[in-house]
């Protein structure tokens, strides 16, 4: 059995009558691929602050990079991949748009996503001095919401 067979019976095993009134089917896949990346996310994001960037500032010459976006730098490509897996073979699988085309709308929509991180970020840790971490987590909740609304209407539309 496959990763995305177990995990779409997992969701299917989940999806029983209360959430069934309240959400969709693709809401709710959406909502448990979304949660399972951002909860991924925020582990590679806290290891990755605290062990390899070890909260450090890194200096590139031409431009020095504060530990906490260096460690967004760092998170982005994982849960890029596994978000764009995720959401096509899990989330959204029934669709008529190649694959390659979703790649690319799914592209468009993360540059969207970055921006909201890197200013949601920026504001957080230093205008309003929030930590690293609950900083990321607020900035995650904002990014997803966007993501959401992007890969329903856009990237996975049927």
């Amino acid at each position: 059995m496959s990763l995305q067979s177990i995990l779409i019976s997992i969701i299917d095993k989940l999806y029983v009558r209360p959430v069934e009134r309240l959400v969709s089917r693709d809401m709710f896949g959406y909502a448990l691929c979304g949660g399972t990346n951002m909860a991924l996310d925020t582990v590679w994001y806290f290891v990755i602050y605290h062990f390899i960037v070890v909260e450090r500032f890194i200096n590139l010459g031409a431009v020095v990079v504060s530990p906490h976006i260096a460690s967004l730098i760092v998170v982005f490509p994982i849960t890029f991949f596994t978000g764009f897996w995720l959401n096509r073979n899990v989330a959204f699988r029934v669709t008529h748009i190649a694959s390659r085309i979703q790649l690319i709308r799914y592209t468009l929509t993360v540059v969207g996503s970055i921006v909201i991180n890197y200013v949601c970020m920026k504001l957080f840790v230093e205008s309003l001095h929030i930590w690293p971490t609950p900083s990321k987590m607020i900035t995650t909740i904002i990014s997803v919401v966007y993501s959401f609304l992007a890969a329903k209407f856009y990237t996975f539309r049927r």
